[in-house]
């Protein structure tokens, strides 16, 4: 087995590089990337040109950024390895809009023995109700943090910082052989546009692997079937005082009773494993209009159809009962990818057999959501996703683990060896 990132000068460099990241504020607007903004925000371009340098200095081809934020580049195959399939490896650079990714400050706790973590804004750590922070501890992992004031950035920084070390060591380590390698670095994933303006002219791999999963050893080969929803409700604005006598309608009632009317068992925060869900976004408006977003997820197409029908009933119902009107528009973000990489089980192989190498049984799991590999692998590219070690995503207690990094970037390295040895 390969446990290349033991070395302390790897593992040092992946740290120093992750750190790095994480401090770049690079957070994406997702109303705007909805207009058709790309990048969202300009700060995205501060990591993906960061990057480009870097990918320069360790000597890759074709180093460049898209106006669009894409850094790309390719690391040649080794000699007599240039007819191995090539693959890529991507991972995103923007950080969610939900939660401040400015200003980050990690906090690094090396040998991290399960004492509880207090961090500022009431943020709280424990083993206690974190079974991957409780093993953690009992390895005695090196573990990262924010103060609590933002998110850390781990997704998908840590991706990032992980495949960086990765092409860093092959490129200066010729005695590994392996295939040309391509890497492409994405803006605006959180906001579900990461792969609007993907350069698929300059890929030339038929499949790839981001590098934005969870805890180690998931390797996640499905995800859900989502779409977007926006329910607007029309009522009648009349002078409050005289609301009862000229026949108010109140849209802002409707749409109160539309969120509350969709299934309580059927939200994001009563579900897991492969239930879908309602998720009301947001809602705003006034008295004569009013309009609710929310977003569909469902692991298969027939459960998606029906919650289409569930949002078209409730949203009629709703608007009938104050005597208003209802109009709803869907639209498809992207597909589960699992009908298409059970096409191509040599990608599934190849990174089964990496992670084994690197001492990992991988655990296959449902994505509660969608990668840029989800909409690659519905443009035809099959995309699993590999582990990056981060956890608790999207929140100010989000944490990650410099050892589970470190194997993943090990996985990445043997991934390599095993597509070009098959």
């Amino acid at each position: 087995m390969n446990y290349i990132t033991q070395d302390s000068e790897i593992q040092k460099s992946l740290l120093d590089r992750f750190i790095k990241y994480v401090k770049m504020w690079t957070e994406s607007n997702g109303k705007k990337a909805d207009e058709g903004i790309q990048p969202s925000e300009e700060r995205e371009f501060d990591l993906a040109k960061q990057l480009a340098a870097e990918l320069t200095v360790m000597g890759l081809q074709k180093v460049q950024t898209t106006k669009h934020c894409y850094t790309y580049a390719f690391l040649p195959a080794s000699k007599g390895c240039e007819n191995v399939p090539p693959f890529c490896l991507i991972a995103h650079i923007d950080t969610v809009d939900e939660v401040s990714g400015r200003d980050v400050k990690p906090i690094i706790y090396p040998l991290y023995d399960g004492a509880r973590i207090d961090l500022q804004c009431g943020v709280t750590l424990s083993p206690e109700t974190d079974e991957h922070l409780a093993q953690a501890a009992q390895n005695r992992e090196t573990i990262i943090t924010s103060d609590g004031t933002t998110l850390l950035g781990a997704d998908d920084k840590a991706g990032v910082a992980e495949i960086m070390t990765a092409i860093e060591y092959l490129a200066a380590h010729p005695e590994v052989r392996h295939g040309k390698i391509e890497v492409l670095f994405s803006p605006d994933e959180e906001t579900g546009h990461g792969m609007d303006n993907v350069p698929l002219s300059l890929i030339t791999s038929q499949f790839a692997y981001t590098v934005d999963g969870g805890p180690i050893g998931e390797l996640e080969t499905e995800c859900f079937n989502a779409y977007a929803a926006a329910v607007a409700f029309t009522g009648k604005s009349t002078h409050t005082g005289d609301a009862r006598k000229n026949g108010m309608i109140n849209a802002l009632s409707m749409a109160s009773r539309f969120v509350e009317s969709l299934p309580h068992t059927q939200r994001p925060e009563t579900t897991d494993g492969y239930s879908g869900f309602f998720a009301p976004m947001e809602l705003h408006g006034t008295i004569e209009k009013a309009t609710v977003s929310l977003l569909l997820r469902d692991f298969t197409a027939e459960g998606m159809q029906k919650r289409i029908e569930t949002v078209r009933h409730l949203a009629a119902f709703s608007a009938e009962s104050f005597g208003g009107s209802a109009c709803v528009e869907f639209k498809e973000q992207y597909k589960n990818m699992k009908d298409v990489i059970k096409k191509h089980p040599e990608v599934i192989d190849f990174v089964s057999c990496a992670y084994r190498e690197s001492g990992i049984e991988p655990r296959c799991v449902p994505i509660r959501g969608g990668t840029d590999g989800s909409r690659l692998t519905e443009m035809g590219r099959p995309t699993p996703n590999i582990f990056t070690g981060g956890h608790n995503y999207h929140s100010r207690a989000e944490w990650t683990s410099l050892d589970q990094m470190s194997k993943a970037t090990d996985v990445l390295i043997n991934l390599a060896r095993k597509i070009a040895e098959k």
